[in-house]
């Protein structure tokens, strides 16, 4: 129970520090005449993320399942401290351009270093791997399996479209 406890505090206290450098840096990318696309979706994004973890808290505590790590426990938390490292990579790639919004600069080209060399989204990924392995970590299967699908349809139906036609809109063409 203390390593889950631990977990759970160390995670909600890395997503408040993340928040409140998302504000910093929303300030900053507004003074440079940043504008905001899709503000409206942002509230079901922060929705689910705190439903995350209402859920993996109610799912562990009502099974029990904190007191006994399942056998593949190992692997799914090794797997989700590797999804930090790249959440680290992307926000210090980004610097001060990084947030949890979606922040346009008009007229300037997207950043492309770092993991953004490679994929245009990488901080997704590191959410998707962090929703399916931390309550697989601690054999919450149900909230595993459906954050990591309401997560994927908020992402391919909602964000990654307003993000890339608001941060790639006309990129192709030039």
């Amino acid at each position: 129970m203390l390593f889950f406890v631990t977990v759970m505090a160390a995670v909600c206290l890395q997503r408040f520090c993340e928040l409140v450098l998302a504000a910093r840096n929303a300030r900053y990318v507004c003074v440079l005449g940043g504008v905001e696309i899709g503000a409206g979706h942002y509230k079901y994004i922060v929705l689910m993320h705190v439903c995350f973890f209402v859920s993996l808290m109610v799912e562990v505590l009502a099974t029990g399942s904190a007191s006994a790590l399942p056998p593949w426990w190992g692997y799914s938390f090794g797997l989700f401290l590797a999804a930090q490292l790249l959440r680290y990579w992307c926000i210090q790639s980004l610097g001060r351009r990084w947030n949890t919004r979606i922040l346009v600069i008009p007229g300037e080209a997207p950043l492309r270093r770092g993991p953004y060399r490679w994929l245009r989204h990488p901080n997704y990924v590191v959410v998707a791997i962090e929703l399916f392995t931390l309550p697989l970590t601690f054999s919450a299967v149900n909230t595993a399996v459906a954050f990591t699908l309401l997560n994927a349809w908020l992402l391919l139906r909602v964000r990654i479209p307003l993000e890339e036609k608001g941060v790639y809109e006309g990129e192709e063409s030039s």
